[in-house]
């Protein structure tokens, strides 16, 4: 199976990186797809949203599969994978990853880490997608240098223009010196606010600045309180609320990221001919 890894990532907070790694997620096993979710966030915010409350009393995290990496310890399969009842996989995080962290700086092969783990488990899966913390530290490093792909969440408020500089520079550092698979999807805007004209312009400022080089999706994630108190019950938007906006963007995005997919194999296909 040729799992699809891709990271959620943007080193500025808030963007709905953690909403669109759940509802994407839960979008792909819908369409009958077999994903994992992996919580790369020391914060876990991800684990709290797919309805572990208390991440810090699990028995088995990120942290601690990493650290078998490090120390070259045997990982039995699916050990510290929790299912949720959406039929989504999850290796959950907590506050031991920030610890992680610094262990990397002094690892060798510290970039890969998480790639050495995400081999251990992607024979079993389609997809994988990483919600990176927002910061562009040893972690999220480790997450571009394991996915293929990357998607991009950018908050429709106001222009996020210098981050974006930042993350597509390590983007393509990565790309350099580390792994050379990792292609960018695109740019996702999130929070979309469809009264005011501001998002518009925001929109077209982001299709006009990155467009020619990144795809910005054609799906727009509106701005929802619904949305938000989805990650209180520990379910995706598909359970709380089906028939709203957000639900249908979700469902809308995950057949870009399909689409996406499917071109980049047929190009493969057509090279390799």
């Amino acid at each position: 199976m040729n799992t699809q890894i891709i990271a959620i990532a943007n080193q500025k907070g808030g963007v709905g990186k953690t909403t669109t790694c759940v509802n994407l997620g839960i979008g792909l096993a819908k369409a009958g797809k077999k994903v994992l979710l992996i919580d790369c966030d020391p914060q876990g915010s991800l684990t709290i949203s797919l309805g572990t409350s208390q991440p810090d009393k699990l028995p088995v995290t990120l942290s601690d599969m990493m650290g078998k990496v490090l120390t070259d310890q045997q990982i039995p399969t699916a050990e510290g994978i929790l299912h949720h009842p959406e039929g989504v996989d999850l290796m959950p995080a907590d506050i031991q990853l920030s610890g992680m962290e610094v262990s990397l700086v002094n690892a060798m092969s510290r970039e890969t880490v998480l790639k050495q783990y995400l081999d251990t488990v992607k024979g079993q899966y389609s997809h994988i997608l990483i919600d990176c913390q927002p910061s562009l530290g040893m972690l999220t490093v480790n997450a571009l240098a394991a996915a293929n792909r990357i998607l991009i969440p950018v908050q429709a408020e106001y222009l996020p223009a210098k981050g974006l500089e930042q993350l597509l520079q390590t983007v393509s550092k990565v790309r350099r010196q580390i792994n050379p698979k990792l292609q960018i999807d695109g740019i996702l805007l999130t929070m979309v606010d469809s009264r005011t004209n501001f998002a518009r312009e925001i929109s077209e400022l982001l299709r006009d600045t990155y467009g020619g080089k990144i795809k910005v999706f054609g799906t727009e994630i509106p701005h929802s309180v619904r949305a938000k108190e989805t990650s209180a019950e520990g379910k995706s938007i598909y359970a709380h609320d089906p028939g709203g906006k957000v639900a249908e963007a979700y469902q809308n995005l995950t057949k870009e990221v399909l689409k996406i997919e499917k071109q980049r194999e047929k190009h493969k296909t057509g090279i390799s001919r």
